[in-house]
């Protein structure tokens, strides 16, 4: 893929950012994206080999407001936790956006709003409104929001952006919803041409059948776009196996989360039993450790600097 965004003045932060993702979906090698639903989780991601933070709305709505995800949390509410998460990494921000929150207008006020907020990119799905996370094993097959509505909300979003550099991702659920290759590809194709940057296929089968099939019919057409990968449900391939097959993004969606909760829960067991904080401290980080992820001495010295100055 040409990159056309190599030459350029100096940027903003923000900006700097999305040219890095941008520049990421063209390169040789996959950007992987690894889940958030936090600052510190975001901090701790940074201190890795990664290339980019995603915001999970799973992750969101279950670990900062303990509900379901179902389009229960709202779009300031999801904004809120993006800023936090956006202000401790220097990695690109992806965000799930969902189906943008609602109808038309409500799509083109995220995508707005998310801008603004300084993210790299927003992900938005034809899902319709309220939404069931496509996780959840229930109906074999589910409606989607058409194609034609879907394809002038993603327009829309895209003419809205105050930057360029902004990616805004098109996520197909044809597949996961039943519809199969045929009706993801009528869609893959539609929000390519209303402009979304990238397209994000999902699907739940583990042989990568379907996901086979659908690249193969994609590279046919020769639409230059990135596409976009979340195995949480085939996650025995590796990124660069991914990358191979034609995908330009990895997302490693929720496994942060997971592992919180796992561990949260593993604490409370041996607190629970042993009711003393000695008897967690061997599976659990130092206070000090927390103290050094969140900068704690470098703020001290800064205000102690000022102080004498």
């Amino acid at each position: 893929m040409a990159n056309t965004y190599s030459d350029r003045p100096s940027l903003s932060r923000a900006d700097a950012k999305r040219l890095r993702l941008r520049n990421g979906l063209a390169d040789d090698k996959p950007v992987v994206a690894v889940g958030a639903h936090d600052a510190m989780s975001a901090r701790l991601i940074g201190n890795y080999d990664f290339d980019a933070v995603w915001v999970s709305g799973f992750g969101v709505s279950a670990m900062a407001y303990g509900l379901p995800d179902l389009n229960l949390v709202t779009m300031s509410e999801t904004l809120a936790v993006t800023r936090a998460i956006e202000g401790v990494t220097e990695l690109p921000v992806v965000v799930d956006c969902d189906n943008g929150f609602g109808g038309f207008s409500n799509v083109v006020r995220t995508a707005v709003e998310f801008d603004r907020a300084g993210v790299a990119a927003v992900c938005i799905e034809d899902n319709l409104f309220p939404k069931r996370n496509s996780l959840y094993q229930g109906k074999s097959k589910r409606e989607l929001i058409p194609v034609k509505e879907q394809s002038r909300r993603l327009k829309a979003a895209v003419e809205g952006r105050d930057s360029e550099l902004f990616v805004v991702i098109a996520r197909v659920e044809a597949l996961i919803a039943g519809h199969g290759v045929d009706a993801a590809m009528e869609r893959a194709t539609a929000y390519a041409e209303a402009g979304a940057d990238a397209i994000l296929i999902h699907s739940k089968d583990k042989t990568l059948t379907e996901i086979t099939d659908f690249l193969d019919a994609w590279h046919a057409t020769g639409i230059d776009k990135p596409l976009v990968a979340v195995p949480t449900l085939f996650p025995d391939y590796t990124a660069d196996e991914l990358h191979a097959k034609g995908f330009s993004m990895v997302i490693l969606a929720n496994q942060p989360m997971r592992a919180a909760v796992k561990a949260m829960e593993d604490t409370l067991e041996i607190l629970d039993k042993e009711r003393k904080p000695a008897a967690a401290d061997p599976t659990i980080a130092s206070v000090n450790h927390v103290f050094d992820l969140v900068l704690t001495t470098e703020t001290i010295q800064a205000e102690e600097a000022d102080e004498e100055a």
